[in-house]
């Protein structure tokens, strides 16, 4: 009997103490685009739900997140949607510092530039070259002031950076086109707005995301994609990155995953057996964008039908 006792002491602690590791709260960081809220939601969901731990959700951008991961005191501890090799100038300081932790388990992202499919055959626009000519420049430009608007990102954006060194690069600065930084939910509106009214607008877009599906929008083509023109200097890495910077072909096809800092390990080592385990589909972060932007839903009740829908998946992540 004592025996028997001291086993069901021995697995009562051992139970106790597997709780505890997953009961840990975790803050996630959420950059503001749509796939990254749907994912930091969706790991927010598994935390909480299946492990039974606590989650703040804390908006920021890509400075702050990763400034407070890297200072490992807690107020930021994941990223959930790093874009490589854009997002580079931060994972190339922090993960050798030994601050973050990046997944080896990613999915594939596309990025290029937007417009409508109504602009595009009204103009007869199919390069991004195209965007230069004068009749397109003047279509774009709702404001009055000479200038086609094209929304490049929004501030903190690597990838904005990117975009103004590019559209420079491919000279449509001097055909007359503005580059305009704005929250991606005003750009959202802005694609909408110009469809509907019928005006031109160009804009970044990207794979997975819910425009896809909000609107009849067309990729336009670039330059293939060539390292040797394509130097990128982030402002983290160089003040006079915009100067020293030449980028004038496609970008390459991006690995995109979740990170974590690597002070979660020791507190938190469930939750980060999950993070490495954690694998989704440009087609599922495509599909819970689409229902957050278009059908008005909220985070949680999509990314739990998520969860419902793809037990098997979630299982597979929790070592079940």
């Amino acid at each position: 009997m004592k025996i028997l006792n001291k086993t069901f002491i021995a697995g009562l602690i051992a139970l106790t103490m597997s709780m505890s590791s997953y009961a840990e709260k975790v803050n996630i960081g959420d950059p503001g685009w749509t796939g990254a809220t749907a994912i930091a939601n969706l790991l927010s969901a598994v935390i909480t739900d299946k492990m039974g731990g606590e989650v703040e959700i804390i908006p920021g951008n890509n400075t702050a997140i990763y400034g407070a991961i890297d200072r490992s005191k807690g107020e930021i501890e994941v990223h959930p949607d790093i874009w490589l090799p854009n997002q580079q100038a931060y994972t190339n300081d922090l993960v050798p510092k030994g601050t973050l932790r990046v997944s080896s388990l990613s999915y594939e992202g596309n990025q290029g530039y937007c417009v409508s499919q109504d602009f595009a055959k009204e103009m007869n626009i199919t390069s991004i070259f195209d965007l230069g000519r004068p009749e397109v420049v003047a279509a774009m430009d709702s404001d009055g002031n000479g200038k086609g608007e094209f929304w490049i990102g929004a501030d903190g954006w690597a990838s904005a950076n990117v975009n103004e060194v590019k559209l420079r690069d491919y000279q449509l600065y001097d055909a007359g086109i503005e580059p305009i930084r704005a929250a991606e939910a005003v750009k959202n509106a802005r694609v909408l707005d110009s469809i509907k009214k019928g005006e031109g607008y160009a804009f970044y877009c990207y794979k997975p995301h819910a425009i896809w599906g909000m609107a009849d929008v067309v990729m336009l083509t670039e330059p293939t994609h060539d390292p040797e023109k394509y130097i990128m200097i982030q402002p983290k890495t160089d003040a006079d990155w915009y100067t020293k910077s030449y980028v004038a072909s496609k970008d390459a096809l991006k690995n995109i995953q979740i990170g974590w800092g690597t002070s979660l390990e020791a507190k938190s080592p469930a939750i980060v057996e999950f993070f490495n385990n954690f694998q989704i589909t440009a087609d599922d972060v495509s599909w819970m964008a689409f229902e957050v932007s278009v059908n008005k839903r909220s985070s949680a009740d999509v990314v739990r039908e998520w969860i419902a829908n793809n037990e098997g998946t979630v299982d597979g992540w929790l070592g079940l």
